[in-house]
């Protein structure tokens, strides 16, 4: 069962809409993190999640080195920070291959790597950093069944991995393997997938080193499959959650195993009682995620009768049996379905510690641009 946060919290200073990060349980969150992978060092958590140096600075202090992330801002930002391992699971194209060049130019300290996916879009990589005398590391990345980017670890990825290796300015790091779409609740069931998932890549790899090709790493899963993962004795494998470091309420419904807490919440106020049934509120939107379907972004666990019945930019209107008891500047606690973009909603977050507002946190890389 989820508890609203800290009652005796006072909320009268924070504005709303606002995301509301509580310390002491995102400290939790990452002990369970380094529990589950065993050691700091099988670690590769995702930044896109929580984008803020101060979070990527907690993980720094428990010795976590290694870190993954989507977007060249979040590289820079894990730069920034102090990160000198970075790998961007994301295919540099068009001008962010240009941007490429200009990151590890800048951070020259900076273990830097990113995926490829194409022979054509291989090559134009290769050929601007050798162009510019600079060369980065580079993931295959495996399509393990999510049918989004990748290719199928078999001929066409072997075929791959030697033009990499054959590519001037391009370093063979080894396999990228996310399972984004095994979403199984049954622990066993997902156990079962994510095994499947993992195997023909792992073959791949072998066949690779067998034929003399240099495949250090192994970066894979995500936060339902890491600790599936992290049971397997693989050299080089790194594990990549990236959710679990705040949690939100779809994962508490769909891995019920995992044993993380929630820990960044939307403080919302009611602005309006439009009838006896309605309860009207400042969170539209724009404050909160609306990849999940209309009706299923937020939950209220003061309020588990409430029904969402219309979101706008600036609104969501909710239907329960104890409207009455609200009035306006009232304020609630919600929380996200999807907290990885509606953290990127929010230019800074609040942060409660022991009870009390502590400090702010930027979401620094929430920009697709920072300096490069």
């Amino acid at each position: 069962m989820i508890l609203s946060p800290e009652k005796d919290l006072d909320v009268g200073p924070i504005l709303s809409p606002g995301l509301v990060v509580f310390r002491d349980l995102v400290e939790k969150n990452l002990e369970e993190m380094l529990r589950v992978a065993g050691s700091p060092h099988r670690l590769r958590p995702h930044c896109k999640t929580h984008k803020m140096p101060a979070l990527v600075k907690m993980q720094l202090d428990r010795g976590v080195t290694r870190h993954k992330c989507a977007t060249l801002a979040e590289a820079e930002m894990l730069a920034q920070a102090g990160a000198e391992d970075i790998f961007l699971a994301y295919n540099p194209v068009g001008p962010n291959i240009g941007r490429v060049v200009r990151f590890v130019e800048r951070y020259p300290h900076v273990r830097f790597a990113v995926t490829v996916d194409h022979p054509q879009a291989t090559a134009a990589l290769g050929s601007a950093l050798a162009a510019a005398g600079r060369e980065v590391e580079v993931l295959l990345d495996i399509d393990c069944g999510q049918h989004r980017t990748g290719v199928p670890a078999g001929p066409q990825a072997f075929a791959l991995y030697q033009q990499m290796a054959a590519t001037r300015g391009l370093v063979p790091a080894g396999l990228h393997v996310y399972d984004g779409h095994n979403h199984q609740t049954d622990l066993a069931e997902r156990r079962q997938a994510v095994m499947a998932s993992i195997q023909p890549a792992l073959a791949l790899r072998r066949e690779l080193q067998q034929r003399g090709l240099p495949v250090p790493k192994v970066v894979a899963g995500g936060s339902g499959s890491f600790p599936i993962l992290a049971a397997l004795d693989e050299p080089g494998l790194e594990l990549s959650p990236g959710t679990v470091i705040f949690h939100d309420w779809g994962y508490h419904q769909t891995f019920p195993d995992l044993r993380f807490t929630p820990a960044a919440w939307l403080l919302t106020r009611v602005i309006s009682r439009p009838t006896p049934q309605r309860v009207t509120l400042d969170l539209g939107y724009k404050a909160v995620a609306s990849d999940p379907p209309a009706g299923n972004r937020v939950f209220f666990p003061d309020l588990p009768d409430a029904r969402c019945v219309l979101q706008n930019e600036e609104h969501l209107v909710i239907e329960t049996t104890e409207a009455d008891r609200f009035r306006p500047g009232d304020a609630l606690w919600a929380l996200p379905r999807h907290i990885c973009p509606t953290c990127a909603l929010h230019r800074e977050v609040t942060v409660v510690a022991r009870g009390r507002v502590v400090d702010t946190w930027a979401v620094a890389a929430r920009d697709r641009v920072l300096t490069l």
